[in-house]
């Protein structure tokens, strides 16, 4: 549920093109003292590298954590066509 209001919200804000919600996962961590295991649900989003720090804002203000978990990734390779795609789906108007 969480990982499609923040899919749906970044879409719709033209902060990212697309998202890939993964199936669920067992993460593993130690937060306040205490060793926690839970159920996550990793949510790849496709954006531009200067929309990083605005899709950062959005997901802590959207994610129940109060620390969630994003990781930018740079991409080196990627064809052309889809990247030109990406671009023009996060054209801020």
């Amino acid at each position: 549920e969480t990982a499609k209001k923040i899919s749906d919200a970044l879409i719709a804000g033209r902060l990212v093109a697309c998202t890939n919600t993964i199936s669920d996962i067992e993460s593993s961590y130690r937060w306040t003292g205490r060793i926690e295991n839970e159920v996550d649900v990793p949510l790849v989003l496709k954006t531009r590298e200067e929309y990083f720090p605005l899709v950062v804002e959005e997901v802590r203000k959207l994610h129940p954590y109060e620390t969630p978990s994003v990781i930018g990734v740079p991409v080196e390779y990627v064809n052309d066509d889809y990247l030109e795609w990406v671009f023009a789906e996060t054209e801020q108007e």
